[in-house]
């Protein structure tokens, strides 16, 4: 089985594929990110379901790169015979779903083999296939997938398969359309034009990319490097973004595991709105305010109603039913079961969330994305639940299964919560009850302080009364609740940099600390937190190591760019779902901190309110430790 950092990703914003290094495509869900996979080997074997191409005989490809600022994949295998290549890509959707695989000769004449094994929902259907001139059709209750090519195919084994010969100058095409059964036999697109058409719509879209690393330029191979990191990682971003509504999904993946032959393994397909500020911050910062504005949008309507039934995560069109369930004839990915669909996460109380969204449309305020009177309602709405109920216990942002605990990150969220309403009167001329917010922001500082800080070991903890460490809890100076040179922000940055650390990246939290976290095994580091921690570092003046940890993680990129959500020290292998958006999001605020290029008005801190500090503040420490 290949490795987790062995695909490469194609996608239409709509949904994606996974491309291994064999040729393979063991990962497509159609039509849609959340909807069933046709090719689902990922998380079994080939009679899941898989599309390779590649020379007869060959194993991993020689090389492999992305087509310059595109999403268009370029694999190569050199032999004796000769080499060939396949550019895989997925032109942005037009009424039909395609997928295009072009098998280009380079030099001398290679036999290329073609092995298409659909199986539809999660492999668990083996389609009706039959020949049509030019191709095939495979069908199976509202499914049907369509194959066009000049090559002959024939049917051997469940599988529909080729061989033929491919001499340099050669092109061959192979187009995979999906649509409703119930549809007429669709018109294939041209697979030369789709090429040229979707990488115009790649350097089009690159063209709004405004980052430049300011602090590097007597640097310029680090001032490349790491330019070339962040468009890279825009670019995936972008290819988890669902088109039609905005939303923006965590990874393209489902039940990859966070620890290889462990049991969690979770659905990422989902929205989630704590993404929302970080995800505003990394692409408002970048230069792509549409893409922010849509986001922002499809963020309004997902919370619209109810605050009492805000949820943490919802579907891409803001749907709110994800029940969760396992799917028994999949062994997972290495063993690693079960495998899950749906996300049981979504009814858990979260309270940072309240926090997450009013500072995420804060964020939009101060980049000048005009908000209107609706919004403001809504965000009034939301700040009425969030005071009558910032006291609960909660879940958590890592979506602990344990028992409910009073967090100390979901009570700074609280606070941004209200500090930005606070703002929002104070800064933006809103209307609201901007005394009583403030005297709940001062309660809720005074709590958090009082209650979730360890004065023995001078650090926030994770929940009130614990002796755990929470890489959340890194954010503290981020968001403004205390300034960076704050002896407490300072304190707890060291002690979950001592505590939390595996060589050189960080845990999450330790999961065996103040009873577990009501799962079985471990898991690895968590590298959206190694990230915080690099913007940590640079705001507590310690930028040597600050820069010394973000190259660490660029290094950690497979060698077309994605990262996946966890990494493990000890074996050098990636873990959890993949492309992760919150590890890519991560890089490209990091790389901004950095950079130099961090505007304060996309500063999660910009303007806090006047009752942070208080006992203990301290001068910035010694820097560069």
């Amino acid at each position: 089985m290949a490795r987790i950092e062995d695909y490469g990703l194609i996608g239409d914003l709509q949904t994606a594929a996974l491309v291994g290094r064999d040729g393979s495509i063991d990962w497509l869900c159609l039509p849609r990110f959340d909807s069933a996979a046709c090719f689902a080997a990922l998380l079994g074997d080939e009679e899941a379901g898989r599309w390779r191409i590649a020379p007869v005989g060959a194993g991993n490809c020689t090389r492999r790169r992305y087509r310059d600022d595109t999403l268009i994949l370029e694999s190569e295998w050199e032999s004796a015979e000769g080499t060939v290549r396949v550019i895989d890509f997925m032109p942005p959707r037009g009424r039909e779903a395609d997928l295009v695989r072009i098998v280009e000769g380079v030099s001398g004449s290679v036999e290329v083999e073609a092995d298409l094994r659909l199986r539809m929902d999660y492999g668990s259907v083996v389609p009706w296939v039959r020949s049509l001139d030019g191709g095939m059709r495979a069908v199976a209750g509202p499914d049907a997938v369509h194959l066009h090519t000049p090559v002959h195919l024939h049917g051997e084994g469940m599988a529909t398969v080729a061989r033929f010969q491919v001499g340099a100058g050669d092109r061959v095409p192979f187009v995979l359309t999906y649509a409703p059964s119930w549809l007429e036999h669709p018109e294939p697109v041209d697979a030369e034009r789709a090429l040229s058409s979707t990488a115009d719509f790649w350097r089009d879209w690159m063209q709004r990319y405004t980052f430049q690393p300011t602090t590097l330029q007597d640097e310029p191979e680090t001032a490349a490097r790491w330019d070339a990191a962040t468009r890279r990682s825009l670019i995936l971003l972008k290819a988890l973004t669902y088109a039609p509504t905005g939303g923006i999904v965590a990874a393209a993946t489902t039940s990859l595991p966070e620890q290889l032959g462990g049991s969690r393994n979770w659905d990422y397909r989902f929205t989630w709105l704590r993404d929302a500020t970080f995800t505003l911050q990394a692409l408002l910062g970048t230069g792509f305010v549409e893409e922010a504005k849509a986001w922002r949008e499809w963020l309004l309507r997902a919370v619209a109603g109810d605050p009492a039934q805000l949820q943490i995560m919802y579907g891409l069109d803001g749907t709110r039913r994800l029940q969760e369930a396992e799917l028994p004839w999949l062994p997972g990915y290495e063993g690693s079961g079960p495998v899950r669909i749906g996300n049981a996460a979504a009814d858990q109380l979260q309270l940072d969330v309240w926090g997450e969204v009013l500072d995420g449309l804060h964020l939009s305020r101060s980049a000048g994305i005009a908000p209107d009177e609706a919004s403001w309602d809504l965000q009034r709405a939301l700040l009425d639940h969030l005071e009558g109920h910032w006291q609960d216990p909660d879940n958590g942002l890592w979506e602990v299964r344990g028992p409910r605990r009073h967090f100390v990150h979901s009570k700074v969220l609280a606070w941004v919560g209200l500090d930005r309403a606070v703002q929002g009167v104070e800064r933006f001329g809103l209307q609201g009850p901007v005394d009583r917010w403030r005297r709940t922001r001062a309660a809720i500082h005074a709590e958090v302080c009082e209650r979730g800080y360890d004065p023995d070991r001078a650090t926030f903890t994770q929940s009130y009364g614990s002796t755990g460490l929470d890489a959340a809890t890194l954010l503290i100076g981020e968001v403004g609740f205390l300034p960076w040179e704050d002896q407490r922000v300072i304190g707890t940055v060291e002690a979950v940099q001592r505590e939390l650390d595996r060589d050189g990246f960080l845990l999450r939290y330790a999961t065996s600390a103040d009873g577990g976290d009501g799962l079985a095994g471990e898991e690895g580091a968590f590298l959206a937190c190694t990230f915080w921690l690099t913007d940590a570092l640079h705001g507590i003046g310690r930028r040597t190591q600050a820069r010394e940890t973000f190259e660490r993680l660029l290094l950690l990129r497979n060698d077309v760019g994605l990262l996946s959500e966890e990494y493990d020290p000890a074996t050098g292998r990636h873990l959890g779902n993949t492309p992760q958006a919150f590890s890519l999001v991560g890089l490209v605020n990091a790389a901004r901190h950095l950079g130099g290029s961090h505007p304060a008005d996309l500063s999660r801190s910009h303007g806090s309110g006047s009752d942070r500090g208080g006992a203990g503040s301290a001068e910035r420490g010694p820097t560069d430790r």
